[in-house]
């Protein structure tokens, strides 16, 4: 059996996780996104179908080295962050950025519960991707980049300094 690597969104998950796996098996956080929009530009390039310019974290720069070393030498890796739309980001990401640090093959995992059971049946039936919930993350980023950038300098000018526009979620779901 070759060297696996699993990248889990938390730590605690990762112990956890670890503990059902055995010590063949690496298992590591990403602490969540390790990616997003510049924190200091709008970061979407409008002239070009609204492409988001993302980079890494502060967070996500220590924890991507940590990751690509591992993934040099992993075998598969196993995208094994939270069942939900942006689970599916991270991942989306992490395989962005590791996809080029070895060799590995990239496989999906999911599970609802934290129990070896699921965890060992997951490995047994796993995925890839699902794109379609990657784009509703990155539509939803995106509007709330575009809103949050276009209005809240009307609200500072009109309501009072430092408001905020907020997430547009509820209307990015409805579109």
């Amino acid at each position: 059996m070759g060297k696996k690597l699993v990248v889990v969104e938390s730590p605690t998950k990762a112990r956890t996780i670890g503990r059902f796996l055995g010590a063949g098996i690496q298992v590591q956080a990403s602490m969540g996104h390790v990616r997003d929009l510049p924190p200091k530009s709008l970061g979407v390039d409008v002239n070009n179908n609204f492409a988001p310019n993302y980079e890494l974290t502060p967070s996500g720069r220590k924890i991507v080295r940590s990751l690509r070393q591992a993934a040099a030498t992993a075998e598969d890796i196993y995208l094994a962050t939270d069942h939900d739309r942006e689970g599916e980001a991270i991942a989306w990401h992490l395989q962005e950025i590791l996809q080029d640090a070895g060799k590995a093959k990239f496989h999906r995992i999911t599970f609802h519960e934290i129990t070896q059971n699921a965890i060992l049946k997951s490995f047994a039936n796993p995925g890839v991707i699902a794109e379609d919930l990657v784009a509703a993350q990155q539509a939803r980023r995106v509007l709330d980049r575009l809103v949050g950038y276009q209005v809240s300098p009307l609200l500072w000018r009109h309501v009072k300094k430092g408001t905020s526009a907020g997430r547009v979620q509820s209307v990015a779901l409805r579109i």
